[in-house]
């Protein structure tokens, strides 16, 4: 019933290219007669400065359809800017459902881990990531100590979620992802010191978020994949889980639904 808009994650993979990964998605959902589309904002900022860019974003796709509504559909960080444009910036009027994947909406302890690393390491990270997010994408601003450290279980917990309360006017649902420990397919090699760390701490995980930490709204289940492949980014890992088919099963079930 309504458009479809794909919102990315942190990190300079979501926004290499128009949409990112998310592009590829969004095309396979038109390939079905699905209206999908997959913006791009900055990599590396404060859930403030990319809902900022979203709602500009959300504006075009609303008048190039004529619709009255939209429906999201978020992976990781993109999850928390949705709550913010939906909660703080007036956009409940104009969004049908948000569904989330993977997102921390409780923080993750990988992001506790970067901020309680030594000044040097964090220097290091936030001058090469900063430097990524300003130069590989357009109009690129990046702010990436801040935003990591809005990613924390403390800020999450006692600063993010008090001030974003969900609207009710519009439906929340969300999916975890496990892979690794405590599940039942490997994590991408790139990802196990992560997972390791957050299945010591959180429980099952996919690597960047645990499953305890995505719950949100109706809870529609684990997706068994780790967090790049939840959006169809393997590396050659061989893994079996189609984020394509996942996406289509999830606008048709959307559709059934009445939205």
């Amino acid at each position: 019933r309504y458009p479809v808009v794909m919102m990315h994650g942190f990190g300079l993979l979501a926004g290499m290219r128009r949409g990112g990964h998310l592009y590829a998605a969004a095309a396979h959902l038109r390939m079905h007669g699905v209206l999908a589309f997959a913006p791009n904002v900055v990599p590396y900022n404060t859930v403030d400065v990319r809902t900022g860019m979203w709602i500009d974003r959300l504006a075009h796709v609303l008048a190039e359809t004529g619709a009255d509504k939209l429906n999201l559909i978020a992976h990781s960080m993109g999850g928390l800017d949705a709550r913010h444009l939906i909660s703080r910036h007036g956009m409940h009027d104009r969004i049908a459902t948000l569904t989330t994947i993977a997102t921390p909406h409780r923080g993750t302890h990988i992001a506790e881990f970067i901020v309680t690393r030594p000044e040097r390491v964090r220097q290091l990270l936030a001058e090469l990531a900063d430097w990524l997010g300003t130069t590989a994408v357009p109009e690129g601003e990046a702010d990436f100590r801040t935003a990591v450290a809005e990613l924390t279980p403390e800020h999450m917990v006692e600063h993010f979620n008090r001030e974003n309360e969900d609207h009710p006017a519009v439906r929340y649902q969300s999916y975890g992802g496990a892979a690794g420990k405590g599940a039942s397919v490997p994590a991408n090699p790139f990802l196990r010191i992560g997972n390791g760390l957050l299945f010591a701490t959180e429980g099952p995980n996919d690597g960047i978020v645990s499953v305890a930490s995505a719950r949100w709204g109706d809870y529609l289940g684990t997706i068994d994949a780790d967090h790049a492949a939840q959006v169809g980014l393997s590396f050659g890992t061989g893994s079996r889980f189609s984020s394509n088919d996942f996406f289509l099963d999830l606008v048709r079930r959307l559709s059934s639904e009445g939205f």
